[in-house]
């Protein structure tokens, strides 16, 4: 996740191609690595392929055995017995429930397993798939509160928990919940600034969760999570903001310069009166400090009279050290 630049070369997502002209800003144009296979349905198209070739060779072998012969009507008798055999018996995988409808009302809600059914009065409505989902969304060139266009890319993962309700409430549920959301972020985004968005990026994620949540859940669906994979600003915007942040870092440096100033000669000013009416400490730490300036450099230090005062009380026991040094 991260916030990048607008135009820097997205793709559209495995098998949102066609509908991404289409359906424009339902999902966003993103790339989506695929690192593992759904599970597949294989084997119940596998058991209703050879439930309907058993049934049709049992009926051309009990037609041959009545007859001695294979004509058309008996075809047809086996391709009807094949029919009627697929329609009455079901395969639910394990994730799966069937709703089951008699003479157009809701009779039942089967699965997993053998799901059996009566010809013509009753027949499977829809395969809910009750595992958790993960479908990619966002926003287009959505306007935030301080009017800056941007496009973000989410993830919102879902869920079915009522296989009744996602029948009987809603027309297509899964489409409903990819608007729902982009519904929803583009109301986020729309109250919210650019700083307060890349800032608060968790608490928008739980926001849009728990009013995603609120509304989804009558028609039998629950919301997990929403997480915000990516926000793209606008290319002309970048140089604007990385001179507001530029500012903003040097207006810090220097409060913090003029709050260590500050510390610093409340700190002399301490030491100051440490020093006040106490002239032979003071005589130390101007020694002192002449050691320092010339332990590390070698250099020669020439004291004026006055302060060459500082390493002798009596003048004239300076006078004799002077004596000395010209002798």
């Amino acid at each position: 996740m991260g916030v990048r630049t607008k135009g820097a070369g997205v793709f559209a997502d495995r098998g949102c191609v066609s509908e991404g002209h289409r359906h424009r800003g339902v999902v966003v144009d993103s790339q989506v690595l695929e690192t593992d296979r759904t599970a597949s349905r294989a084997g119940a198209l596998i058991f209703s392929t050879v439930l309907f070739v058993a049934l049709f060779a049992a009926v051309q072998w009990l037609w041959w055995a009545v007859a001695s012969s294979f004509d058309l009507a008996g075809i047809a008798g086996g391709l009807v017995v094949g029919w009627l055999g697929v329609c009455s018996i079901h395969v639910a995988q394990q994730w799966e429930r069937i709703v089951v409808l008699r003479l157009g009302r809701l009779n039942r809600i089967s699965g997993p397993g053998l799901v059996f059914t009566w010809p013509i009065v009753e027949h499977c409505a829809l395969y809910v798939d009750m595992r958790t989902r993960s479908v990619p969304f966002g926003a287009k060139e959505t306007l935030t509160a301080d009017l800056v266009p941007l496009d973000v890319d989410a993830v919102l993962y879902w869920m079915v928990w009522d296989a009744e309700k996602a029948c009987m409430e809603i027309n297509n549920y899964s489409l409903a919940v990819q608007l729902a959301a982009q519904t929803a972020l583009r109301d986020a985004i729309g109250r919210s600034t650019v700083a307060s968005i890349t800032i608060r990026r968790n608490q928008l994620d739980q926001e849009l969760t728990k009013v995603l949540d609120e509304k989804v859940s009558e028609w039998g669906i629950t919301v997990l999570s929403v997480e915000i994979r990516d926000i793209i600003v606008p290319v002309e915007l970048q140089e604007a903001m990385s001179l507001e942040a530029q500012a903003e870092q040097r207006k810090k440096a220097r409060i913090i310069l003029m709050e260590a100033e500050q510390t610093i000669s409340e700190m002399a000013a301490v030491v100051g009166k440490a020093y006040e009416g106490n002239e032979n400490a003071l005589d130390v730490r101007r020694m002192h400090l002449m050691y320092e300036s010339v332990r590390d450099t070698g250099g020669t230090v020439v004291l004026p009279s006055a302060f060459a005062d500082g390493f002798a009380s009596d003048p004239e026991e300076l006078a004799d050290m002077v004596k000395v040094i010209e002798g």
